[in-house]
């Protein structure tokens, strides 16, 4: 591989490093604080389009490394849909099966992109399943898949995995220090499989105990996929409260109305959940001075169009009545 000529012998030496870190860009006009600088990291910049091919990747060589996919033998995992995206194209290429067991309200993108990854699906009932991936129904059944089929499956379980932890400890922290030459204060990010938190936050404090973490959750309620706030975190074992320094509670319906800001004054496309993670950066960076913080954009908006057009309905006028009329009978 050659960094910097960007020439690369196959798509898994474009994932990330600290050679080869995704972008951090600066938030201008929306940032409220003339005391703050806050970047944004770009991880939809990522080869499969999220921060989950981290821990996909990781998840998946601990598996060939102990010799536990392969000669038939593929992968089963419950998912809202990135680490599924991620671990399905992975998987693909390297001959493996994929299954993925989705809730049912996930994003119709999400499902599709799945399929042309080459997964096999599983849509588990919203009954199941009230907030996309937040409950037991999909673990349960991933799990079922699992022991009833060992021949044929292996669960990674990115609940509690402890590789989806150290891909941010060998990856994502060691670039945000490289990349703000130490001077980090601040890191803002979501909460799910709290893989990305406990990993940057384990590596960040090491290099420096002053760095405050703040982990932004939803109300109660919501329907962004992949995020939980802290009474769904029980399906997780990788949540770690002792590395955070603050939860900060976001009303979720300002999460698309952020997407707005950020696409349409910043030009950053980001996703439902990097929106939230903004807003509570913007909060506190009202309130007192942030002296360097990054914030994690987990994805980009390409996949959520359907979630913003059930949010914002007023985007689709001015579509001539069939093209509204198909959009709503398909989301």
């Amino acid at each position: 591989m050659n960094h910097a000529t960007r020439v690369y012998e196959d798509v898994f030496e474009l994932l990330p490093s600290e050679e080869n870190p995704t972008p951090l860009v600066r938030l201008n006009r929306l940032n409220p604080s003339p005391d703050s600088t806050l970047y944004a990291k770009l991880e939809w910049m990522n080869p499969f389009g999220s921060v989950k091919d981290r821990a996909a990747y990781a998840m998946l060589r601990d598996l060939e490394e102990r010799g536990e996919v392969g000669n038939g033998r593929g992968i089963v995992e419950p998912t809202s849909g990135n680490t599924g995206i991620s671990l399905a194209a992975m998987a693909k290429v390297r001959g493996y099966h994929m299954r993925a067991v989705v809730p049912e309200r996930i994003p119709l993108e999400k499902k599709v992109l799945l399929k042309i990854m080459g997964a096999e699906i599983d849509v588990v009932s919203d009954s199941l399943c009230p907030v996309p991936g937040q409950s037991g129904g999909t673990i349960n059944l991933a799990k079922t898949h699992a022991k009833a089929q060992k021949d044929r499956y292996v669960m990674p379980n990115q609940y509690e995995n402890g590789q989806n932890v150290e891909a941010h400890v060998r990856t994502t922290g060691p670039e945000l220090w490289r990349q703000t030459e130490g001077r980090i204060t601040h890191l803002f990010v979501s909460l799910g499989t709290c893989g990305t938190v406990t990993g940057c936050a384990t590596f960040l404090k090491a290099k420096n105990p002053g760095v405050k973490i703040i982990a932004v959750q939803p109300t109660e309620g919501h329907d962004v996929p992949g995020l939980r706030n802290l009474k769904e975190l029980e399906v997780t074992k990788l949540y770690d409260p002792a590395l955070i320094d603050e939860v900060l509670e976001i009303d979720y319906e300002l999460a698309y109305e952020r997407v707005l800001d950020l696409c349409q004054i910043e030009g950053l496309l980001a996703g439902p959940s990097a929106a939230l993670v903004c807003e509570g950066a913007l909060r506190v960076a009202e309130r007192e001075p942030v002296g360097l913080g990054v914030m994690i954009f987990a994805d980009s908006i390409f996949k959520y169009v359907s979630s913003m057009v059930r949010h914002l309905p007023r985007l689709t006028e001015g579509l001539v009545p069939d093209a509204l009329a198909q959009m709503t009978s398909v989301f």
